[in-house]
């Protein structure tokens, strides 16, 4: 249920830069949302499309861009992916090192706001 938070977050970002910049209407917003996020795209939408209920951004569309989760090892230096459904460990798949970093996966970004 952390989409309503994160949505209303996204709301008060669209509606305050529509209003800095004289927009009328918000038409869609662009995010890139990093795979840790576990946000669902068909709940944050239908958030969205109750909380906007009345205001400048009621009726967007709401379209996301899934960053994958990227890891660095902290041995070795190499980069890795790991499918975090399905792996039971995750190692550096050049040394096998479990010691890394997350580099990416965690992201929450609007990329673009279409306004009119």
């Amino acid at each position: 249920m952390h989409e309503l938070a994160v949505t209303k977050r996204i709301l008060k970002l669209a509606l305050d830069h529509t209003e800095q910049h004289g927009g009328h209407r918000v038409i869609a917003i662009h995010l890139a949302i990093g795979e840790m996020r576990n946000l669902e795209e068909d709940w944050t939408q239908r958030y969205f499309d109750h909380i906007s209920k009345g205001t400048k951004a009621e009726g967007a569309s709401i379209h996301v861009r899934k960053i994958p989760v990227l890891f660095e090892c902290r041995k070795c230096g190499e980069h890795f992916t790991a499918n975090l459904q399905e792996d039971k460990k995750i190692l550096c798949t050049r040394c096998d090192s479990f010691e890394y970093d997350l580099v990416n996966g965690r992201e929450l970004i609007v990329e673009q706001l279409e306004v009119k």
